[in-house]
C-alpha cells in the first residue's frame, strides 16, 4: 500500500477532499468555458439588433402612451373634478376598450392617446356648449392597465408594471425588486416594436450604473429581460457541498 493509499485509508476525509477537488475543477472548467464563450444574439429573423441606446423611440401608432407626459389608454381610471360644481366633481370614470369616456353635459370624449390636460380641454369645451360658464376641469390618472412594461428574468419580482412618468431601464429593474444573485447584469435585453418591426437592444447595467453611458428610456409595451449567469448557478450548486470541508477553501473564479 502506497503512502497516499495508506493516508486515504487512515483518514477517509482525505478521500472525500480529493473527490471535492475533482468536482470543483470540473465545474470551474465548465464555468470558465461559459465565461469565455461568445453569446449569440438576434437569431430571430424578425429582430433587428441595435447597440446600446440605438433603439428607436416609438410613436403614437406603436404604443398608446409613447411620449411624455402620460397618454391615457383603454381601461385606465381617471378622476375628474369641475371647480365650483359639486355634482360634477369627484367623479371616477374608466375608459372603455376603445379609450372613450362619458361625462355629464360633455358627452362622449375620445380619451385614448391624449394627455390628461388635453382631456380637460375637451371636457371644458363640451361643458361650454351646454351653457356652463367658464368651466375649470381637472383630470387625474388613478390607475393604468394599458401603459405597462414587462420585466422578466433574473429580477426579484418579475411581472408587469405601469409606466408612469419618465421611466428608465434602471428604474424598471428597481421597480421589479432589483436583480437576483444569479443575474448577469452585463446582458440585459429590451424588446420593442416600432412601426411593426421588432427590435432588441442589449445593455450593461453595471456600465450604466458606473456612468459609462446614459440610462436608456423604457416605454409602454417594452419587455425587459435580465439574463442569468450559468456560472453563478453552477457555483451555487458547488457551495451546497462546501460544508463537508472542515477547512477554508478559496476558489479563484477569474
Amino acid at each position: 500500500m502506497s503512502v497516499a493509499e495508506n493516508a486515504a485509508f487512515r483518514f477517509p476525509g482525505v478521500q472525500m477532499y480529493r473527490l471535492l477537488i475533482v468536482v470543483f475543477s470540473a465545474c470551474l472548467g465548465v464555468a470558465l468555458q461559459g465565461c469565455a464563450s461568445t453569446d449569440t444574439f438576434g437569431t430571430d429573423p424578425g429582430i433587428t439588433v441595435t447597440q446600446e441606446t440605438g433603439l428607436p423611440t416609438p410613436d403614437a401608432a406603436d404604443v398608446t402612451a409613447a411620449k411624455r407626459p402620460y397618454l391615457v389608454g383603454p381601461f385606465d381610471k381617471l378622476k375628474i373634478d369641475v371647480f365650483g360644481i359639486e355634482e360634477l366633481s369627484g367623479r371616477e370614470v374608466q375608459t372603455d376598450a376603445a379609450g372613450n369616456i362619458s361625462f355629464p353635459l360633455a358627452g362622449t370624449i375620445a380619451a385614448a392617446g391624449k394627455t390628461p390636460g388635453e382631456i380637460e380641454q375637451l371636457i371644458e369645451a363640451g361643458l361650454r356648449e351646454n351653457y356652463v360658464r367658464d368651466p375649470q376641469v381637472s383630470v387625474n390618472l388613478l390607475e393604468t392597465v394599458s401603459q405597462v412594461v414587462t420585466v422578466d428574468g433574473q429580477v426579484e419580482k418579475p411581472g408587469i408594471y405601469p409606466v408612469m412618468g419618465d421611466m428608465s431601464l434602471l428604474r424598471a429593474v428597481a421597480t421589479a425588486g432589483g436583480t437576483t444573485e444569479y443575474a448577469r447584469t452585463r446582458n440585459v435585453v429590451v424588446f420593442r416594436t416600432v412601426g411593426g418591426q421588432r427590435y432588441a437592444g442589449f445593455y450593461n447595467l453595471e456600465g450604466i450604473r458606473r456612468g459609462n453611458y446614459p440610462d436608456p428610456h423604457v416605454y409602454a409595451n417594452d419587455v425587459v429581460v435580465v439574463d442569468e449567469s450559468p456560472s453563478l448557478r453552477r457555483f451555487d450548486r458547488i457551495l451546497q457541498i462546501v460544508p463537508l470541508i472542515t477547512s477554508p477553501l478559496i476558489l479563484l473564479l477569474r
